[in-house]
Formats: C-alpha cells, structure tokens, sequence
C-alpha cells in the first residue's frame, strides 16, 4: 500500500514539475493577479540572465520526468532538490500565500529521498 500512495504521490509532484517547465517555454498559464512587487524584482532580475530560465525549465521537465519513473526517482529527486530548496525560500521570504503548497511538495520530496536513503548513501560515505 506505501509503494502504491509513494507512486501516486511520485506521479502528481513530478507531473507538476513537467507543467511548470513546459509552462516556462509556452507561456499557457496566466500570471497571477496582483503579485508581490519582491517577487516581480526577483523574477526581473531571473529573466536578464537569458539562459537561466530555460535551464530551469528543462531541468523540471527532466526531473519531472525521473521522479515519476520508479527505477530513476532518487536520481530525480537529487536533480530536483536543489529547485525545491529555490522554491521554499522563494514562498518563505517572498510570497507566503502560496506556502502550504510549497510545503506539501517539500514534504513528498524529502518522502521520496528518504525511501530511497540506501541509494543517496555512497555519496556521503
């Protein structure tokens, strides 16, 4: 039953990541309304460094794609850690309407690498 709620969860978070790299590249979600004028400078000063945002975009899509694969999601989720951590300080410190969310996919993230805690272990040792 854990292995079945683990993919699932898997499954959401990592489609989650693909929408919001391809959104990155096709621009089909609208901007919310009324966004904190910190998190607009922040976003302007992403957007002067041209290659970031793609980089980020298809570093979600490949994460995303990774978590969702059973045989490749601790490597997923090594590559997607470090734009959790992004994102968690980003709705800390910037735009804390959205936390809970953020929170909620740090929770299944830090899941996932702990289920997979074996395979992160030679790194460490």
């Amino acid at each position: 039953m854990k292995n079945k709620i683990l993919f699932v969860l898997s499954l959401l978070f990592g489609l989650m990541f693909i929408n919001g790299g391809l959104n990155k590249f096709f621009m089909y979600m609208p901007m919310p309304e009324n966004p904190p004028a910190e998190g607009m400078k922040d976003f302007a000063a992403m957007m002067e460094i041209s290659w970031l945002m793609p980089l980020i975009a298809v570093m979600e899509i490949i994460g995303g794609i990774l978590i969702i694969l059973p045989r490749t999601r601790a490597f997923g989720a090594v590559v997607i850690f470090p734009m959790m951590v992004g994102i968690l300080l980003t709705h800390i410190f910037v735009d804390t309407s959205t936390l809970p969310v953020a929170l909620v996919l740090a929770a299944i993230l830090g899941w996932i690498m702990y289920e997979n805690r074996a395979k992160y272990l030679p790194m460490i040792k």
